[in-house]
Protein backbone atom coordinates (compact mmCIF):
# COMPACT_ATOMS: atom_id res chain seq x y z
CA UNK A 1 0.00 0.00 0.00
CA UNK A 2 2.59 2.57 0.85
CA UNK A 3 4.42 1.83 -2.46
CA UNK A 4 1.08 2.12 -4.39
CA UNK A 5 0.75 5.32 -2.78
CA UNK A 6 4.64 6.43 -3.68
CA UNK A 7 4.16 5.68 -6.81
CA UNK A 8 1.06 7.55 -7.09
CA UNK A 9 2.84 10.57 -5.55
CA UNK A 10 5.79 9.93 -8.16
CA UNK A 11 3.08 9.65 -11.06
CA UNK A 12 1.15 13.13 -9.66
CA UNK A 13 4.59 15.16 -9.46
CA UNK A 14 5.21 13.62 -13.15
CA UNK A 15 1.74 15.21 -14.11
CA UNK A 16 2.73 18.30 -12.25
CA UNK A 17 5.80 18.98 -14.02
CA UNK A 18 4.13 18.04 -17.77
CA UNK A 19 1.63 20.57 -16.70
CA UNK A 20 3.85 23.51 -15.87
CA UNK A 21 6.32 22.30 -19.21
CA UNK A 22 3.67 22.50 -21.05
CA UNK A 23 2.10 25.89 -19.94
CA UNK A 24 5.90 27.58 -19.96
CA UNK A 25 5.48 25.96 -23.98
CA UNK A 26 2.03 27.82 -24.75
CA UNK A 27 3.68 30.98 -23.52
CA UNK A 28 6.50 30.83 -25.36
CA UNK A 29 4.60 29.98 -28.72
CA UNK A 30 2.93 33.16 -27.85
CA UNK A 31 5.44 35.80 -28.99
CA UNK A 32 6.79 35.91 -32.65
CA UNK A 33 10.28 37.00 -33.47
CA UNK A 34 10.98 38.43 -36.90
CA UNK A 35 14.41 39.53 -38.20
CA UNK A 36 17.90 39.01 -36.39
CA UNK A 37 17.17 38.35 -32.75
CA UNK A 38 18.64 36.45 -29.97
CA UNK A 39 16.24 34.50 -27.65
CA UNK A 40 16.60 34.50 -23.83
CA UNK A 41 15.47 32.40 -20.97
CA UNK A 42 11.79 33.67 -20.28
CA UNK A 43 10.90 34.40 -23.16
CA UNK A 44 13.01 37.30 -23.30
CA UNK A 45 14.94 38.45 -26.33
CA UNK A 46 17.58 40.51 -27.88
CA UNK A 47 16.80 42.63 -30.68
CA UNK A 48 19.39 43.06 -32.78
CA UNK A 49 19.15 43.76 -36.51
CA UNK A 50 17.36 47.27 -37.99
CA UNK A 51 13.40 46.42 -37.52
CA UNK A 52 13.97 43.47 -36.16
CA UNK A 53 10.86 42.67 -33.53
CA UNK A 54 8.67 40.95 -31.26
CA UNK A 55 5.02 40.60 -31.33
CA UNK A 56 2.17 39.05 -29.68
CA UNK A 57 -1.60 39.33 -28.90
CA UNK A 58 -3.22 40.25 -25.24
CA UNK A 59 -6.53 40.67 -23.92
CA UNK A 60 -7.32 44.45 -21.61
CA UNK A 61 -7.16 48.29 -22.17
CA UNK A 62 -3.68 48.47 -21.07
CA UNK A 63 0.05 46.75 -20.45
CA UNK A 64 3.45 47.34 -19.58
CA UNK A 65 6.31 45.87 -21.29
CA UNK A 66 9.76 45.89 -20.35
CA UNK A 67 13.04 47.34 -22.51
CA UNK A 68 16.83 47.91 -21.83
CA UNK A 69 19.08 49.24 -24.16
CA UNK A 70 22.10 46.88 -23.87
CA UNK A 71 25.43 47.46 -25.04
CA UNK A 72 29.05 47.09 -24.03
CA UNK A 73 28.94 50.87 -23.06
CA UNK A 74 26.02 52.28 -21.90
CA UNK A 75 24.24 54.91 -23.99
CA UNK A 76 19.92 55.11 -24.77
CA UNK A 77 18.12 53.10 -27.81
CA UNK A 78 14.75 53.09 -29.94
CA UNK A 79 11.94 51.26 -30.75
CA UNK A 80 9.13 51.94 -32.50
CA UNK A 81 5.75 50.74 -31.14
CA UNK A 82 2.77 49.48 -33.82
CA UNK A 83 -0.82 48.63 -31.89
CA UNK A 84 -3.68 46.59 -34.11
CA UNK A 85 -1.48 47.29 -37.31
CA UNK A 86 -1.48 51.11 -36.49
CA UNK A 87 1.62 53.01 -35.77
CA UNK A 88 1.72 54.67 -32.41
CA UNK A 89 5.26 56.32 -31.67
CA UNK A 90 8.96 55.74 -31.22
CA UNK A 91 10.00 55.67 -27.98
CA UNK A 92 13.47 56.55 -26.49
CA UNK A 93 15.12 53.80 -23.86
CA UNK A 94 17.47 55.64 -21.71
CA UNK A 95 20.59 53.93 -20.51
CA UNK A 96 20.75 51.96 -17.41
CA UNK A 97 18.17 49.07 -16.22
CA UNK A 98 14.98 47.47 -17.60
CA UNK A 99 12.36 50.03 -17.75
CA UNK A 100 8.93 49.71 -17.80
CA UNK A 101 6.30 51.42 -21.02
CA UNK A 102 2.89 51.36 -20.14
CA UNK A 103 0.59 50.84 -23.19
CA UNK A 104 -3.13 52.26 -24.04
CA UNK A 105 -5.53 50.71 -25.56
CA UNK A 106 -7.80 53.68 -27.18
CA UNK A 107 -10.04 51.22 -29.14
CA UNK A 108 -13.14 48.58 -27.90
CA UNK A 109 -11.21 45.49 -29.74
CA UNK A 110 -11.43 42.53 -26.94
CA UNK A 111 -7.82 41.12 -28.31
CA UNK A 112 -5.21 43.04 -29.62
CA UNK A 113 -1.67 43.02 -31.24
CA UNK A 114 1.34 44.41 -30.39
CA UNK A 115 4.70 44.76 -32.43
CA UNK A 116 7.80 46.21 -30.94
CA UNK A 117 10.61 47.06 -33.64
CA UNK A 118 14.00 47.93 -33.01
CA UNK A 119 14.16 51.67 -35.35
CA UNK A 120 18.46 51.54 -34.87
CA UNK A 121 20.90 49.19 -36.51
CA UNK A 122 22.77 46.52 -34.68
CA UNK A 123 25.66 48.85 -35.08
CA UNK A 124 23.51 50.87 -31.57
CA UNK A 125 23.30 47.79 -29.91
CA UNK A 126 20.79 45.33 -28.91
CA UNK A 127 16.98 46.27 -27.52
CA UNK A 128 16.43 43.60 -24.52
CA UNK A 129 12.33 42.54 -24.50
CA UNK A 130 12.34 41.35 -20.76
CA UNK A 131 8.24 40.62 -20.75
CA UNK A 132 4.85 42.27 -20.42
CA UNK A 133 2.01 42.30 -18.12
CA UNK A 134 -0.19 42.25 -20.87
CA UNK A 135 -2.45 38.81 -20.80
CA UNK A 136 -1.20 37.20 -23.44
CA UNK A 137 -3.14 35.06 -26.05
CA UNK A 138 -2.34 32.81 -28.02
CA UNK A 139 -2.65 33.42 -32.08
CA UNK A 140 -2.09 31.58 -35.13
CA UNK A 141 -0.14 33.05 -37.56
CA UNK A 142 -0.63 33.11 -41.42
CA UNK A 143 1.82 32.18 -43.77
CA UNK A 144 3.76 35.03 -45.37
CA UNK A 145 6.16 35.24 -48.28
CA UNK A 146 8.98 36.64 -46.95
CA UNK A 147 11.72 39.50 -48.17
CA UNK A 148 15.03 39.74 -47.65
CA UNK A 149 16.44 43.49 -47.58
CA UNK A 150 20.33 43.37 -47.58
CA UNK A 151 21.32 47.48 -47.77
CA UNK A 152 23.29 50.31 -45.93
CA UNK A 153 22.22 53.43 -43.93
CA UNK A 154 19.25 53.74 -46.24
CA UNK A 155 17.55 50.67 -46.10
CA UNK A 156 18.16 50.78 -42.25
CA UNK A 157 16.04 54.11 -42.25
CA UNK A 158 18.86 56.19 -40.90
CA UNK A 159 18.04 60.34 -41.29
CA UNK A 160 14.56 59.63 -41.68
CA UNK A 161 12.39 60.34 -38.46
CA UNK A 162 12.80 64.51 -38.03
CA UNK A 163 11.43 64.58 -34.92
CA UNK A 164 14.64 65.22 -33.37
CA UNK A 165 16.24 67.59 -35.47
CA UNK A 166 19.02 66.81 -37.56
CA UNK A 167 22.38 68.19 -36.61
CA UNK A 168 21.10 67.69 -33.08
CA UNK A 169 21.42 64.82 -30.66
CA UNK A 170 23.69 61.16 -31.44
CA UNK A 171 24.15 60.17 -34.89
CA UNK A 172 20.98 57.31 -34.60
CA UNK A 173 18.48 59.91 -32.74
CA UNK A 174 16.91 59.94 -36.41
CA UNK A 175 17.42 56.74 -36.76
CA UNK A 176 13.26 54.72 -37.73
CA UNK A 177 13.79 51.32 -39.39
CA UNK A 178 10.37 51.06 -39.11
CA UNK A 179 9.63 53.84 -41.54
CA UNK A 180 12.34 52.45 -44.36
CA UNK A 181 11.24 52.07 -47.51
CA UNK A 182 11.55 47.72 -46.86
CA UNK A 183 9.75 47.49 -43.71
CA UNK A 184 6.93 49.68 -45.99
CA UNK A 185 6.71 47.31 -48.72
CA UNK A 186 6.43 44.74 -46.68
CA UNK A 187 3.55 45.80 -44.61
CA UNK A 188 1.85 46.81 -47.95
CA UNK A 189 2.69 43.64 -49.91
CA UNK A 190 1.76 41.77 -46.51
CA UNK A 191 4.74 39.76 -46.22
CA UNK A 192 7.39 39.01 -43.29
CA UNK A 193 10.72 40.65 -43.91
CA UNK A 194 14.32 41.00 -42.60
CA UNK A 195 16.69 43.76 -43.01
CA UNK A 196 20.33 42.84 -43.02
CA UNK A 197 21.64 46.21 -42.93
CA UNK A 198 24.58 48.48 -42.00
CA UNK A 199 24.89 52.07 -42.16
CA UNK A 200 28.36 53.11 -44.11
CA UNK A 201 28.52 49.88 -45.63
CA UNK A 202 29.73 48.73 -49.12
CA UNK A 203 30.14 45.51 -51.62
CA UNK A 204 34.07 46.06 -51.62
CA UNK A 205 34.51 49.49 -49.45
CA UNK A 206 32.65 52.06 -47.47
CA UNK A 207 31.75 55.33 -46.95
CA UNK A 208 35.11 56.56 -46.01
CA UNK A 209 37.41 53.19 -45.56
CA UNK A 210 39.03 51.37 -48.36
CA UNK A 211 38.16 48.04 -46.51
CA UNK A 212 41.18 48.28 -44.05
CA UNK A 213 39.70 49.59 -41.00
CA UNK A 214 36.36 48.23 -41.57
CA UNK A 215 34.06 44.99 -42.37
CA UNK A 216 32.56 45.41 -45.49
CA UNK A 217 29.11 43.57 -46.22
CA UNK A 218 30.27 40.35 -47.76
CA UNK A 219 32.48 39.99 -44.07
CA UNK A 220 29.49 40.56 -41.89
CA UNK A 221 26.68 39.53 -43.80
CA UNK A 222 26.93 35.74 -42.18
CA UNK A 223 27.31 36.73 -38.65
CA UNK A 224 24.08 37.45 -36.19
CA UNK A 225 25.41 40.42 -35.11
CA UNK A 226 26.84 41.68 -38.87
CA UNK A 227 29.75 42.73 -37.28
CA UNK A 228 33.26 41.11 -37.54
CA UNK A 229 31.90 38.37 -34.46
CA UNK A 230 32.30 35.08 -36.10
CA UNK A 231 31.33 33.50 -33.26
CA UNK A 232 27.26 34.22 -33.11
CA UNK A 233 26.62 32.97 -36.76
CA UNK A 234 23.52 33.94 -37.98
CA UNK A 235 21.05 30.55 -38.50
CA UNK A 236 19.30 31.74 -41.95
CA UNK A 237 15.84 29.95 -40.59
CA UNK A 238 14.45 32.94 -42.89
CA UNK A 239 13.85 31.25 -46.46
CA UNK A 240 12.97 34.57 -48.34
CA UNK A 241 11.20 33.84 -51.59
CA UNK A 242 12.82 37.35 -52.50
CA UNK A 243 16.33 38.76 -51.93
CA UNK A 244 16.48 42.57 -52.46
CA UNK A 245 20.31 44.16 -52.63
CA UNK A 246 20.98 47.83 -52.37
CA UNK A 247 24.53 48.70 -52.07
CA UNK A 248 26.62 50.59 -54.21
CA UNK A 249 26.23 54.13 -52.86
CA UNK A 250 29.27 53.85 -50.35
CA UNK A 251 31.50 52.25 -52.66
CA UNK A 252 31.17 55.09 -54.81
CA UNK A 253 30.92 57.55 -52.31
CA UNK A 254 33.94 60.06 -52.08
CA UNK A 255 34.22 59.60 -48.40
CA UNK A 256 34.52 62.41 -46.01
CA UNK A 257 36.50 65.06 -48.27
CA UNK A 258 39.56 64.86 -46.20
CA UNK A 259 40.40 61.00 -45.54
CA UNK A 260 42.49 59.64 -49.16
CA UNK A 261 40.01 58.10 -50.86
CA UNK A 262 41.01 56.12 -54.16
CA UNK A 263 39.21 56.05 -57.41
CA UNK A 264 36.10 53.87 -57.85
CA UNK A 265 37.44 49.70 -58.50
CA UNK A 266 34.72 48.67 -61.28
CA UNK A 267 36.43 45.11 -61.12
CA UNK A 268 36.59 44.78 -57.43
CA UNK A 269 32.89 46.37 -57.06
CA UNK A 270 31.80 43.52 -60.12
CA UNK A 271 34.15 40.32 -58.28
CA UNK A 272 32.83 40.87 -54.66
CA UNK A 273 29.05 41.26 -55.87
CA UNK A 274 29.17 38.02 -57.67
CA UNK A 275 30.96 36.16 -54.80
CA UNK A 276 28.51 37.64 -52.31
CA UNK A 277 25.03 36.53 -54.57
CA UNK A 278 27.00 33.28 -54.29
CA UNK A 279 27.20 33.28 -50.71
CA UNK A 280 23.56 34.63 -50.59
CA UNK A 281 22.37 31.47 -52.76
CA UNK A 282 24.63 29.08 -50.39
CA UNK A 283 22.15 30.00 -47.26
CA UNK A 284 19.16 30.49 -49.45
CA UNK A 285 19.16 28.74 -52.88
CA UNK A 286 15.21 28.80 -54.04
CA UNK A 287 15.44 32.44 -53.68
CA UNK A 288 14.67 35.59 -56.01
CA UNK A 289 17.58 37.94 -55.91
CA UNK A 290 16.74 41.55 -56.80
CA UNK A 291 19.30 43.90 -57.32
CA UNK A 292 18.90 47.64 -56.85
CA UNK A 293 20.06 50.93 -57.84
CA UNK A 294 20.26 54.02 -55.53
CA UNK A 295 17.80 56.70 -54.93
CA UNK A 296 21.32 58.59 -53.78
CA UNK A 297 23.49 57.90 -56.63
CA UNK A 298 22.32 60.22 -60.20
CA UNK A 299 24.32 61.36 -63.28
CA UNK A 300 27.35 59.42 -64.61
CA UNK A 301 27.80 57.77 -61.42
CA UNK A 302 23.99 56.13 -61.13
CA UNK A 303 25.26 55.23 -65.23
CA UNK A 304 28.41 53.49 -63.74
CA UNK A 305 26.47 51.68 -60.94
CA UNK A 306 24.00 50.37 -63.62
CA UNK A 307 27.05 49.33 -65.83
CA UNK A 308 28.36 47.57 -63.32
CA UNK A 309 24.77 45.94 -61.89
CA UNK A 310 24.04 44.50 -65.23
CA UNK A 311 27.72 42.90 -65.53
CA UNK A 312 27.04 41.26 -62.00
CA UNK A 313 23.88 39.93 -63.87
CA UNK A 314 24.93 38.62 -66.53
CA UNK A 315 27.83 36.55 -64.94
CA UNK A 316 24.69 34.15 -64.14
CA UNK A 317 23.11 34.22 -67.49
CA UNK A 318 23.92 30.42 -67.53
CA UNK A 319 23.01 29.58 -63.83
CA UNK A 320 20.17 27.26 -64.54
CA UNK A 321 20.35 26.30 -60.51
CA UNK A 322 18.67 29.52 -59.59
CA UNK A 323 16.01 32.27 -61.36
CA UNK A 324 17.07 34.54 -63.18
CA UNK A 325 18.69 37.60 -61.67
CA UNK A 326 16.04 40.94 -61.71
CA UNK A 327 17.28 45.14 -61.77
CA UNK A 328 15.34 47.32 -60.63
CA UNK A 329 15.76 51.75 -61.19
CA UNK A 330 14.61 53.95 -58.68
CA UNK A 331 13.72 57.30 -60.34
CA UNK A 332 15.89 60.48 -59.43
CA UNK A 333 15.82 61.69 -55.84
CA UNK A 334 16.83 64.60 -53.91
CA UNK A 335 16.26 62.98 -50.41
CA UNK A 336 15.12 65.40 -47.50
CA UNK A 337 16.35 63.76 -44.31
CA UNK A 338 19.63 63.85 -42.28
CA UNK A 339 22.95 63.52 -44.03
CA UNK A 340 21.00 63.19 -47.70
CA UNK A 341 19.38 60.31 -46.56
CA UNK A 342 15.41 60.28 -47.48
CA UNK A 343 12.81 61.28 -44.87
CA UNK A 344 9.94 58.81 -44.56
CA UNK A 345 8.22 60.81 -47.23
CA UNK A 346 11.09 60.06 -49.44
CA UNK A 347 11.02 56.07 -47.96
CA UNK A 348 7.32 56.14 -48.91
CA UNK A 349 7.96 57.40 -52.36
CA UNK A 350 10.53 54.81 -52.69
CA UNK A 351 8.30 51.89 -51.47
CA UNK A 352 5.42 52.79 -53.88
CA UNK A 353 8.02 52.47 -56.58
CA UNK A 354 9.16 49.22 -55.85
CA UNK A 355 5.39 47.91 -54.70
CA UNK A 356 4.11 46.88 -58.57
CA UNK A 357 7.51 45.50 -59.18
CA UNK A 358 7.83 43.33 -56.28
CA UNK A 359 4.42 42.45 -55.85
CA UNK A 360 4.53 40.60 -59.70
CA UNK A 361 7.98 38.86 -58.87
CA UNK A 362 6.03 37.36 -55.62
CA UNK A 363 3.09 36.15 -57.48
CA UNK A 364 4.63 34.59 -59.86
CA UNK A 365 6.37 32.13 -57.07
Amino acid sequence: MILKNKYLLILLLVIGVSSTAQKSEDKCTSYHYEGRVELRDNNKVLLIGSASSVSFDFEGISCEISLQSVDSYEHHNYVALELDGKYIRRIRIEKGGVQNFPIAVTNKNKKHHLAIYKATEAANGTVLFAGTTAKIKKSSRKMHKKIEFIGNSITCGMGNDLEIPCGTGDWYDQHNAYWAYGPILSRTLKTDFLLSSVSGIGMYRNWNDEHINEAIMPDVYENLYLNKDNSKPYDFALQPDVVSICLGTNDLSEGDGHKARLPFNEDKYVANYINFIKTVYRHSPKTQIVLLNSPMVSGDRNLTLLRCLKKVIAAFETDKLHKDIALFEFKPMKPNGCGSHPDIADHKIMADQLTPFFKKILDEK
